[in-house]
């Protein structure tokens, strides 16, 4: 496993230094399976918006339970692993509720991201993030690239 996929006692401590240096600390989260070009794009322009890009990755538990039965594909370790594999990433870190409203509060990110399947009203994090200061931002998805739509393909062509 990389040396980015971390435990959050693991990450505060990084994320105090960021903060005390000056960076400005963006987290994201979400499933990412089966990683794609629209999820690179996406961290990747999460990453322009500051200098410390976090991933929350949700667990395998909290995956099926938002997603549904056969889901996730990938374990959350080989999730952990690639997303960590990307240079605009930072650190990843997994977690095992249905929201990352609890990283949110531990970590207090300058700047929360999401992608544009969601809308700040509909953001339990939204709240938490604007209560202490910070900014909610929503940011374009890449059309006709997700992961249901990649599994859909398979199941069509390859029945």
């Amino acid at each position: 496993m990389s040396d980015k996929v971390l435990t959050l006692g693991q990450l505060l401590p990084l994320v105090e230094q960021a903060k005390a240096q000056g960076q400005r600390v963006v987290l994201t989260n979400g499933v990412f399976d089966l990683l794609h070009v629209g999820h690179v794009r996406y961290l990747k322009e999460a990453k322009s918006l500051g200098d410390f890009l976090i991933v929350g990755l949700n667990s395998d538990a909290s995956a099926a339970r938002l997603k549904g039965e056969g889901r996730p594909i990938l374990p959350q370790e080989q999730r952990a692993e690639a997303l960590s594999a990307l240079e605009c990433v930072d650190g990843v870190v997994i977690f095992e509720q249905d929201t990352a409203e609890e990283l949110v509060v531990a970590i207090k990110p300058h700047i929360y991201v999401k992608g544009g399947d969601y809308t700040s009203d509909r953001l339990p994090e939204a709240r938490v993030v604007t209560a202490y200061g910070g900014e909610v931002r929503i940011l374009p998805l890449t059309p006709g690239i997700s992961t249901s739509d990649i599994l859909r393909r398979i199941v069509e062509r390859l029945g």
